[in-house]
Formats: structure tokens, sequence, C-alpha cells
């Protein structure tokens, strides 16, 4: 045969929070793309429909938004008290590159229910009834998460009445521990300031939060950059000026960050550093078209994931907003009326979310015990993904 035939892949298809992927154990993955290298990521482009030149990821799984261009690899941990090492890959949707600088914090829901339908975590340690505690290495940034996965006659429990602002549908709350949440080895905040005066081209200088907990992430107010807190997606989504604005600040902070050492690097690395901007409560209009009253919210965010303003909000960066919240000083924690707190409830596009997060200064320098927030988590397929075999 002229051409190769297409091969056959396992693979589940699941929806964690508001982001959806394609689910692999790696002991399942072709031999040459057990090991990280561009085959493994020439494999998951084809599986996932990327690069598309025309945005729309037809010919894969993809959902041509950073929400649903996403992959994840499970294997049997090798490290102590963990149950599962979980890898994720933040997939391209018009160039040829899988990004592997961070985590999903909302596929994060789906990996405990996935660990244990694919036997990773010992069946003594899974209650018929109940809740069962599924222990996660997440290898992108060296970390523990726990997920509280419900069970209900020896099964993951799927449906229930949770409703998560930016999923359509009620499903049953898996509650999320991420432990220690700064992002890597070094301080949660790189700078050493709580607030920092970043200077961008074409923007001017801005005050700026830089923090890595949950994800690197830099945060500005909303004021600053002309915006009021309750902008939807085609507010933004749609203005190439806007867009250009906000990848400048956010490579700009990159380098600051010491994420990368200079700007034509960062704009390479497009998962990390996330970008968010913050404005005190104010009434606005969700994209559903319900109704969010000031009342109701200790403050509005809106973050951009993969150069487009995200529909809801990235579960790494809602870890972001809740340890930055329970921080005195930071911009989160006055745009939300300044003070301490363990938790926060944040207006974004789609509605709200509460996150809690435990934070304490030792030393003069600040570190995040945990933050932990509920998702949900479901399979809307499994069986066989089909790649040609000659793609990777």
């Amino acid at each position: 045969m002229k051409f190769a035939p297409q091969i056959k892949i396992p693979a589940t298809y699941m929806r964690g929070g508001t982001s959806k992927g394609v689910f692999f154990r790696l002991q399942d993955l072709p031999e040459a793309a057990q090991v990280p290298g561009q085959a493994r990521d020439n494999m998951l482009l084809r599986v996932i429909g990327s690069p598309d030149p025309y945005g729309k990821q037809t010919d894969g799984m993809g959902g041509a938004t950073s929400s649903t261009s996403k992959t994840v690899i499970l294997s049997s941990s090798d490290k102590a008290d963990h149950d599962v090492n979980y890898l994720f890959g933040q997939v391209s949707i018009d160039k040829p590159f899988v990004d592997w600088s961070g985590n999903c914090g909302n596929l994060t829901a789906a990996v405990g229910a996935f660990a244990i339908n694919s036997g990773f975590v010992e069946p003594a340690r899974v209650p018929e009834n109940g809740i069962c505690t599924v222990r996660i290495w997440q290898a992108n940034i060296g970390k523990t998460i726990v997920a509280h996965v419900p069970m209900t006659n020896g099964e993951v429990q799927e449906t229930g009445d949770f409703e998560l602002d930016g999923v359509t549908f009620p499903a049953a709350e898996v509650e999320v521990e991420f432990m220690d949440p700064a992002d890597g080895e070094g301080a949660m905040f790189p700078t050493g300031n709580l607030i920092d005066d970043l200077e961008v081209s074409d923007v001017g200088v801005l005050k700026t939060t830089m923090i890595n907990a949950g994800i690197p992430t830099i945060f500005v107010n909303a004021e600053a950059i002309g915006y009021t807190g309750t902008e939807l997606q085609e507010a933004i989504n749609g203005d190439s000026k806007a867009l250009a604005m906000f990848e400048s600040i956010r490579v700009h902070g990159a380098v600051k960050m010491g994420l990368v050492s200079t700007i034509e690097e960062a704009a390479n690395r497009h998962h990390t550093p996330k970008i968010a901007f913050v404005a005190k409560p104010q009434n606005y209009t969700a994209s559903s078209g319900k109704a969010v009253a000031s009342s109701e919210v200790d403050l509005l965010v809106r973050a951009l994931s993969m150069g487009k303003l995200h529909h809801a909000m990235m579960g790494t960066a809602a870890v972001a907003i809740g340890t930055a919240a329970a921080i005195p000083g930071t911009l989160v924690n006055l745009a939300a009326g300044g003070g301490e707190r363990s938790s926060v409830c944040f207006g974004h596009p789609s509605g709200t979310l509460r996150v809690g997060a435990e934070a304490k200064e030792v030393e003069g320098q600040w570190a995040a015990t945990k933050a932990i927030m509920s998702r949900s988590a479901r399979i809307l397929m499994e069986g066989w993904v089909r790649i040609p075999g000659d793609s990777f």
C-alpha cells in the first residue's frame, strides 16, 4: 500500500471541569510515543488535529479552543504515597507544538476517575460506596494533587446535582486539593514583591502581581488597561489589538518572572504564564444569560489562555486567584476588599466560582499550603482513537 493504514490507540474522551481532552494510559501508547520527544508530540498533534491553519481541528478530536485542545497521559506512580502520575499536554491549534510547561486544573477533576477506572488505584483503597481518595503526582510541575471521587456500587459516580458555571449539565461533585500549589521549585513571588511595576512595550508601566501558584500567572487591574472586568469573550477575542496587548504583557511578564530569558522565548511558550485582569465587584450578565449580582462575588476576574479570553476560568488560574486573594496586599486581594481571607468567590465570563486557599508568611516569604475547589467530570466516549500509522 502506498499510504500507511490507520492505527488504533486505546483512549478515553473526558470532560473535566470546563475543559475536555483525550486521556491515555502510558502503556497503551505506541512504543515510540511512550517516551517524551517528537514522536509523542507528533502523535498527540495528529490525535487532536493540529496544526490546523483553518483553526477548526476538523480532522481530529480537538474542539478548536484552548479548553478543548488538551491531552492527558497517566501512568503508575513511582512516587511514594501516590497512585498515579499525571502528565498534561496543551496542544496548539494552529502550530505544530505541544506545551508541557504547566498543569490543567480542570482536567485534574477527571484524572481521579480515569485512574480508578484504569486500575491505577489499588482495589483495597476503592470503597464500594463513599469517597475514593486518589493521590495524584502532577508530573509537569512536580506537585501533589488529591482528588476526592464519589463511588456508588463500586463504580465512579458521574451523575449528580452539582452545578458548575461554564458546564451545561449538572454532575457529581469532585473536590480537588492542590497541595503546596506554588508552581515549580522557585519562590511563589519570583520577584520577591507582591506588586511590581512592569514596563511593557507600546503599553507603558503597569502594576502587576506575578505569582507561581497553580500555574504562573500575571494579574493586572482591569481599569489600568481600559476594561471593567465584566467583559465576555466577544469583547476581546475579536479585537486583534487587545489580544496583541495582552500577549505583550504576558511575554514581558514571563521574562520578569524568570520563566524565560528573552521575549522571543516567551512567545514560543504559549501555555504559561497566564495573564488575567481583576476588578472590584459589579453587576453583569454571564455568557449564559445568567445575572451575576455584585453582592454574590468578592471580585471579578477575566483570564486568557493560549492567546484568547477563556470562556470560564482555568482550574490552575483559579488556584492562583485563591492563593493571591489569601495574601494581603496583592492586586487580587485588594480587588476583593483587602485583609485576610481563606476563600474567595469570583465572577468569570460564565458565572461564579469559589476557591479556598491557605497561605502563610515564613521568614518574610509567602507560602501556600493548599488550595481547594470543587469541579465535576464525566466520560464522553471511550474506545480507540485512530490516526495514520506514519503520522509520528
